[in-house]
């Protein structure tokens, strides 16, 4: 007598393709992040022997090859791929908590806010007494603006009114800011800030790597943790509270991660935009629609995204280099528009 033959019910079978192809991807992104980082190493505007500088280093010799690399290069690159995967998992996590294909990491507010921090370093003169300063005010900024909005969130405000408090924080931040820029005694200085708030990784030290990582990491593992309760959230609120999830502990835990994860990257990067709202369309017809397993591919997108930009700035024949948030802005306001127009199609 033949055994029964067990066949799997389509949905499921379904789920297994695309969890399958959830781990392809997410191996085929790590591979082409730990590429770029690389090529991010060896390029440059001066020409430098790569391993004849790491033996040096490894050697214990100071040469400037190893000095180019260890103090300029090297955290370059790890920025880029830090600061492109906070933006990227951060992207993800907000369109899939607000049910918004066109939400983004700034749209709380925690940018515009860190940016201030930063901004009102710089005008009270502190960037030039300090090295880590400007990054520390920037922090602080996304600190203050986590403070608020968890507050709210606390409080049990609804989906609506958190955006609502990020908007008006946004606006505030860059009012702001733009009164510190109208205000700045120095022309030089506004100029220093201006440079600035259109980001670049450019000049950053381990010292900025390692003021920004533990947050970040803080960051990700509470973006992360809450992967199973977007899930949940596809069928709204009030059916993922009958579920069993903790809807005031879901906002707390996001606009924590966030500021975390993206107010350090912007402490250290300046303002990067559109990277958190264009990778998270690009993963989702790879990855699926759950927006618990577009967070990872998201975030590794992010950073290939990041360090490809910064790469071009570096190879494009422009002096000063361009600014990477130019670049990624370049890049990411005709996806919106095109998004829209789409979208747009598709309701028609």
């Amino acid at each position: 007598m033949n055994a029964p033959v067990t066949t799997l019910a389509p949905s499921a079978a379904r789920r297994l393709g695309t969890m399958r192809a959830r781990r392809v991807v997410i191996a085929l992104l790590a591979l082409i992040v730990l590429a770029l980082m690389l090529a991010s190493v060896a390029i440059g505007y001066a020409p430098v022997d790569v391993p004849a500088a790491a033996a040096d280093l490894v050697a214990g010799r100071t040469t400037l090859p190893a000095l180019v690399l260890w103090e300029l290069r090297v955290p370059r690159a790890l920025l880029g791929g830090l600061v492109g995967f906070s933006l990227g998992l951060t992207g993800a996590a907000m369109q899939g908590y607000l049910r918004n294909p066109l939400a983004d990491p700034g749209i709380l507010g925690i940018s515009s806010a860190a940016a201030l921090g930063a901004v009102i370093v710089f005008y009270g003169g502190l960037a030039a007494s300090l090295s880590l300063a400007l990054p520390l005010g920037g922090i602080a900024g996304a600190g203050v603006a986590a403070l608020l909005l968890n507050a709210l969130a606390a409080r049990g405000s609804s989906t609506l009114g958190l955006i609502l408090a990020g908007i008006g924080l946004s606006s505030l931040a860059g009012a702001l800011t733009a009164l510190a820029l109208n205000l700045s005694p120095n022309p030089y200085a506004a100029l220093e800030i201006v440079f600035w708030l259109m980001g670049s990784l450019s000049d950053r030290s381990l010292d900025h790597v390692l003021l920004c990582l533990p947050l970040m990491l803080v960051g990700w593992g509470l973006m992360l943790s809450i992967a199973p309760a977007l899930d949940a959230l596809t069928l709204g609120e009030d059916t993922a509270a009958s579920l069993g999830v903790g809807l005031v502990s879901v906002r707390v835990r996001l606009v924590t991660g966030a500021a975390l994860a993206v107010g350090s990257g912007v402490a250290v990067s300046g303002a990067i935009g559109f990277v958190g709202l264009v990778v998270p369309h690009l993963m989702r017809p790879l990855v699926g629609a759950r927006p618990g397993a577009n967070l990872l591919p998201s975030g590794l997108a992010g950073a290939v995204l990041v360090l490809a930009a910064d790469l071009g700035v570096r190879l494009l024949a422009t002096r000063p280099e361009l600014k990477l948030g130019v670049v990624t802005a370049l890049v990411g306001a005709p996806f919106l528009i095109a998004l829209l127009l789409r979208n747009r199609g598709g309701r028609a």
